[in-house]
């Protein structure tokens, strides 16, 4: 639908200009060589970086390459937000996530156009995303894996190429945007480690693991971008290793397109990993090894003249390099006399049918882990809807996010259909503090004026119940400049209890260039804070308080200020604090017992886990996470809240996998919301009235403790993931429950098949129950006479909606290669062996509803890298 829409607003292209390079109706391998002709070597080294200068003299203006999309247009203001991307995952829905990516082409397109009208060709306004992120989550502490698509191979390959034709569009010469499969290769953590870390795989899993996915978006998705990640493999930094990205992935796999460098990875091939002893020769090795674009944290692509002049690197070298680079620029139609896509308009951006799609999107990513029969829950329910999640902001957003507008909190959601009591409960972890609730905030005006000090007739005025904002490129209020304004919150701070609490104003996502950045907070009773300056660009808090020790509950009048002047964005602005914890879980428990059902929202966020961050509290550090179990205070919060005797329907929001244990096997059901995107809420509150049936599905293993997983930076895959595992999980990959009952009938498979050759598989799916509902069909592969393989493999899916009584058959074709795997030297192999199916609600042996049956496989086949 999308690409329909971005067909017909294609604008044509005028006549031939007289450069060639100007040309579109010229092969665009003419118009590269034509234009790459008449630069200097200077200006050749300037255009290979990503924030690529104008050459005025040919008219080509300024272009940064640096965009991000996981899972929405991100960092540039108001776009559509959908679920994190391991919730896309969550869907297992191939036609949803190809609808993902034809939406954020059209809006970026729509952003594009508006900056380009604006004079703005800065950083987040272009055309080339560096998503979807595809390394395997082969660890659940690794804080960037939310950015996946789960710890499986095929569902991760399967999936990212549909996200990546949505972004690309159906035509190889002419594409709405360019997406990029990152980070080339075996790249999960450990986030601190990263600039320097080697990898050294066994060659089995490296091939049967950490690269088919990036195999299948080159081959099968036309990817026309990789990028190379800061670690390094086999000893050799990643941007600057020949094999891998000249031998395998050019060679072998055939990719046309240009690499990226992982920002600031050149660098790490002198100063991180030392295999350079200077800039200049790190350039140099990158470059010859096929890193054609640098992510430039310090210019350093600068040096290439340098390493040309002391035969490093020679000229044709460079040529080849750049022409890659400018080849993706021309497939935009950038040099085109006039730009295709041009009529796409700003209204395009954040479309009513976009938010539609994300609540779609939100709706089918949630899996119901466990129901002992409560849900969905009744009408007229007295609920108390608790913990830190049920109304936080950042809960929702996940990361590389988008700005989301008129986003649904979960609280909100479900006081629209429920007697809906409140309390936050606890902190997320202790040590971190939290949003002060809407429960000790009343009467809160906020007044946004013009300029920095405050001055004059305010320009907006609004009431407020939290303090939680994310201001990326937004105007704060209708009226407001988001470049120069600032606001005065004033209102009444209500306790729970006496005791000592500090509050702080944590700004996050700031712009590293404002010239103003200035706050204050004043509460009776405790001594003023006031801080000017700058804050830090990485996602963590302040750490600047304002104490107060209150001996009673009486009500304080609490003013915060903030002012902000910068050449582009004012950050997000949270009002936080910490609570003595006793006062909050006696609040709590108090709301728990007055209510039918309570409603627990626990979980992590991406101010905890995530990319590199300095964050060190219990359980997380530097980014990752050092214990997989939900952290202590909410441990304590569900403890709690079940013995109070009513029965807890545990939301969990997170990027990875949270491991319940006790308090997960006494609650009543357990849902799996991820971070939802802007309409996360709401879809979790459809989904608990019943308006919607879940059918989301789990795209990693759930395990049990630390002590089930090997060392954290060992990438070794045995006894990882569920192909290689062989604990008990507390819910395993594939899982999620229905408020239905599907059965399997009916498999067909040839019972012989040759080695290199296919096989068809049929199978007739019922939904045996009352209700209509989707239902994810797996297939997974079992070799169990050969030694060395995984314990067994998905291999193909669907998602598939039946309703009451209806029954559809499903065909599965599976390719020779689904059929093959890895050995010890990494050569991809068909062998003669008996072969086990298994097509189901899940996997096999794990309460899901399915069929078997058995094939052989008779001769060998060795199928290309």
């Amino acid at each position: 639908m999308k690409a329909a829409l971005l067909a017909a607003l294609l604008v044509s292209a005028a006549p031939a200009a007289a450069q060639v390079w100007r040309d579109p109706s010229q092969p665009i391998e003419r118009r590269v060589d034509d234009l790459v002709s008449r630069l200097t070597l200077e200006e050749k080294a300037a255009q290979m970086q990503d924030a690529t200068p104008a050459i005025p003299r040919l008219g080509i203006p300024s272009y940064s390459f640096w965009n991000e999309a996981l899972h929405g247009v991100a960092r540039a203001g108001e776009a559509t937000v959908f679920p994190q991307a391991i919730g896309m995952a969550a869907t297992w829905d191939k036609r949803l996530i190809r609808a993902e990516g034809e939406t954020i082409a059209l809006e970026g397109r729509a952003k594009f156009n508006q900056a380009q009208r604006e004079g703005n060709r800065g950083r987040y306004f272009g055309l080339t995303f560096w998503s979807p992120n595809i390394n395997i989550f082969r660890d659940p502490r690794w804080g960037r894996g939310q950015e996946t698509l789960g710890e499986d191979p095929y569902l991760t390959g399967v999936l990212a190429t549909e996200f990546i034709r949505g972004i690309q569009g159906p035509d190889p010469l002419l594409s709405p945007a360019l997406a990029a499969s990152k980070h080339l290769a075996v790249h999960s953590g450990p986030e601190p480690l990263r600039h320097g870390f080697n990898v050294a795989p066994s060659r089995q899993d490296l091939a049967e693991t950490y690269l088919p996915a990036f195999r299948r978006t080159v081959v099968d998705g036309k990817v026309a971008s990789i990028m190379c990640a800061y670690n390094a493999l086999d000893g050799k930094p990643a941007c600057a290793n020949p094999e891998l990205l000249t031998g395998l992935i050019r060679r072998d796999w055939g990719f046309s397109g240009y690499v990226v460098s992982d920002c600031g990875a050149i660098d790490d091939i002198t100063t991180g990993h030392h295999f350079t002893r200077t800039n200049v020769e790190g350039v140099a090795a990158a470059v010859k090894a096929g890193t054609d674009l640098a992510c430039d944290m310090k210019d350093e692509y600068l040096d290439i003249p340098k390493a040309v002049a002391a035969g490093l690197l020679t000229q044709g070298e460079v040529d080849t390099a750049l022409k890659r680079v400018l080849a993706g620029r021309m497939r935009l139609g950038m040099f085109d006399p006039t730009p295709p896509f041009a009529n796409v308009p700003l209204s395009a951006n954040h479309a009513p049918e976009h938010r539609a799609l994300s609540l779609q999107a939100a709706r089918e990513a949630i899996v119901l882990l466990k129901n002992g029969g409560i849900l969905p829950l009744r009408p007229g329910k007295r609920v108390a809807v608790l913990g830190p999640g049920a109304a936080s902001l950042i809960s929702l957003e996940g990361n590389y996010n988008g700005t989301p507008v008129g986003a649904v909190l979960p609280l909100d959601a479900l006081a629209a259909d429920y007697r809906a009591a409140y309390a936050q409960g606890s902190v997320f972890v202790d040590g971190a503090a939290v949003p002060v609730p809407r429960t000790a905030l009343s009467g809160v005006k906020a007044r946004f004026y013009a300029g920095t000090e405050l001055a004059g007739p305010p320009l907006a005025v609004r009431d407020e119940r939290e303090i939680d904002h994310n201001w990326n490129w937004l105007a704060p209020a209708p009226g407001v400049d988001p470049k120069s304004f600032s606001v005065r919150w004033e209102g009444t701070l209500q306790l729970p209890a006496g005791g000592d609490y500090s509050f702080e104003l944590q700004r996050r996502r700031c712009d590293a260039a404002a010239t103003v950045e200035r706050y204050s907070i004043r509460i009776d009773g405790a001594e003023p804070l006031r801080v000017e300056s700058p804050c830090s660009a990485r996602d963590a808090g302040e750490g600047q308080v304002v104490k107060l020790h209150a001996a009673d509950t009486r009500p304080r009048r609490i003013v915060v200020e903030y002012a902000h002047r910068s050449p582009s964005y004012a950050p997000a602005i949270t009002l936080a604090w910490r609570a003595p914890a006793e006062a909050q879980l006696a609040e709590a428990v108090e709301k728990a017992r007055g209510a039918d059902v309570v409603v627990a929202f626990v979980g992590l966020t991406a101010w905890l886990e995530g990319e590199e961050m300095p964050v060190k509290v219990p359980g997380f550090e530097g980014g990752d996470r050092t214990d997989i179990r939900l952290p202590e205070a909410q441990r304590r919060l569900l403890a709690a809240l079940e013995a109070t005797g009513k029965p807890v329907v545990v939301i969990l929001q997170s990027g990875s996998a949270v491991a319940l244990g006790a308090e997960g096997r006494r609650a009543a059901a357990i849902v799996e919301a991820w971070y939802g995107g802007e309409q996360g809420g709401q879809a979790i509150a459809d989904v608990l009235t019943g308006r919607v049936n879940p059918a989301g599905r789990l795209p990693v293993t759930f395990y049990a403790d630390n002590a089930q997983l090997p060392a954290f930076a060992d990438y070794a895959m045995a006894n990882r993931t569920y192909r290689y595992f062989r604990g008990q999980p507390e819910y395993s990959f594939g899982h999620g429950l229905s408020y239905t009952r599907f059965t399997y009938s009916g498999l067909a498979a040839s019972p012989e098949v040759r080695a290199g050759e296919g096989q068809a598989v049929r199978v007739t799916v019922r939904n045996a129950g009352a209700v209509a509902g989707d239902e994810v069909v797996q297939l997974y592969v079992e070799t169990p006479s050969l030694s060395g393989t995984p314990r067994r493999s998905l291999k193909a899916f669907e998602r598939i909606h039946l309703a009451p009584g209806e029954a559809r058959t499903v065909t599965f074709q599976l390719a020779p290669r689904d059929l093959a795997f890895a050995d010890e030297s990494g050569a991809t192999r068909v062998r003669a062996a008996d072969y086990r199916l298994w097509v189901g609600g899940g996997q096999p042996g794990m309460s899901a509803s399915g069929v078997a049956a058995t094939f052989r496989v008779t001769g060998e086949a060795t199928l290309p890298r």
